[in-house]
């Protein structure tokens, strides 16, 4: 009798340990919460990370899937787990194209965790502050700016100098020309590796050119149409020769007045057909005092101006009255410059 007393009550012992443990382990159990691929779903478990819990209800987790709070993080109850599934994404990048999937907020947040790193001028399309959404394009463009320092060259000059005692058709170099050198400064800015733009910002001279000097002859000679001798001159112009007098009707003054058949450079003008007679000129085509040989006048020294004098014209002086003035008519002549 005893034996079986002792029986009954290990049996109900067990019971009572087994009810005890059910009753704990039932009331242990944590109610959790699951937001994913929009649903909610509630469930108990004893699971003691997320991580478990979600394995234990079967729900999958892809690899870049985003958990809150994270897979090693603790089961409360209450918890509130949600999951944010990765959508797939393009992103095109230094002539590539990455099929990627992200669960990131943002396009910036999305290259970051691609591990691409953008240089300050490059382009991304849409912009970085843009939401990521399923199938989207990423657009980078590579913007880079560079100076570009280039030479160009400066041609010299030629320069012919006038000798007046080398004969015409000769010449002489008596310096050598030097070609100078320009540095140019150009921004140029590239994208994926393309110029889309130039600018030139700056030049500076590195070196100036030299100018090629050469000498030129202008020496020529004439046999004047009185005498044989030849007579050397520097320059042959083709001028229309006017002829004028000291009187009143040429000059505008008469015997006394001041002035009187004087030349604008002093001398008192004068006609010498066996010499150097006067003759007015323009002194921006024959400076004063330069001596002449003139066609059919004979020599003659420039002293006078006058005020229809300009140009390819040249006033030639007769004594008044005389036959010569009155047979001189207007016409065009050969004007010798001499030497």
């Amino acid at each position: 009798m005893k034996g079986m007393k002792l029986k009954a009550r290990a049996i109900i012992l067990a019971v009572v340990l087994l009810i005890a443990y059910f009753t704990f382990t039932t009331m242990a159990k944590k109610k959790v919460t699951v937001l994913y691929d929009g649903k909610v779903k509630t469930v108990k478990s004893n699971a003691k990370t997320v991580g478990a819990l979600l394995k234990e209800t079967g729900i999958y987790i892809g690899e870049k899937d985003k958990i809150y709070p994270d897979i090693d993080s603790k089961v409360k109850d209450g918890l509130a787990i949600s999951i944010k599934r990765a959508v797939p994404v393009t992103i095109k990048v230094d002539g590539k194209e990455l099929k990627v999937k992200s669960a990131e907020e943002t396009v910036e947040r999305l290259l970051q965790k691609e591990g691409i790193i953008l240089n300050e001028k490059d382009k991304v399309l849409p912009t970085l502050n843009s939401m990521v959404k399923p199938n989207m394009e990423v657009k980078i463009t590579r913007v880079e700016e560079k100076t570009i320092i280039s030479s160009k060259i400066i041609p010299y000059k030629v320069v012919k100098k006038p000798n007046h005692d080398m004969l015409k058709g000769t010449s002489k170099v008596i310096q050598n020309g030097m070609d100078g050198i320009l540095e140019i400064t150009t921004k140029v800015v590239m994208e994926d590796g393309k110029i889309i733009s130039t600018k030139k910002v700056g030049e500076a001279i590195k070196r100036r050119p030299i100018d090629k000097i050469i000498q030129v002859g202008t020496l020529g000679f004439f046999v004047p149409s009185r005498g044989s001798e030849p007579v050397a001159y520097v320059k042959k112009l083709r001028m229309k020769a006017t002829s004028y007098t000291s009187s009143y009707e040429c000059t505008g003054k008469r015997p006394g007045d001041p002035g009187f058949g004087r030349t604008a450079t002093g001398t008192i003008a004068r006609r010498n057909p066996n010499g150097f007679s006067t003759v007015a000129v323009d002194p921006d085509v024959i400076p004063l005092g330069t001596r002449l040989y003139i066609e059919g006048y004979g020599f003659a020294i420039a002293e006078d101006v006058g005020g229809g004098v300009k140009g390819d014209k040249i006033d030639l002086y007769f004594e008044p009255g005389t036959k010569e003035f009155r047979n001189w008519s207007t016409r065009y002549v050969d004007v010798y410059i001499l030497r």
